[in-house]
């Protein structure tokens, strides 16, 4: 099974979260049901709006300890590339 890095948003141009996960499908899920308290349930980020596969998970960590680095404007320029009216991708993981 491969691993994810992520990006959900509050909605466009809202609050971004950046995680990373082996079972993308589940997470967004907890994401969206709002089943664990933190970031993203108080802030409400559960839009998925980009994500990259990775075969280990040490490469999706790199990637994310990389992107937790950058700035804002970075990451949002990375979703509108793939993505640029931020439609929620979750629907397309069951595809």
């Amino acid at each position: 099974m491969a691993f994810h890095v992520y990006l959900l948003a509050s909605g466009q141009h809202g609050t971004l979260y950046l995680g990373v996960t082996r079972d993308l499908a589940r997470r967004v899920y907890e994401h969206k049901s709002k089943a664990l308290p933190g970031f993203s349930r108080k802030h409400g980020v559960d839009r998925l709006v980009w994500y990259e596969e990775y075969p280990t998970a040490v490469e999706a960590i790199e990637r994310e300890k990389d992107m937790k680095k950058w700035r804002r404007d970075w990451k949002v320029r990375l979703i509108e590339e793939q993505n640029p009216l931020w439609a929620d991708l979750y629907p397309l993981l069951a595809l």
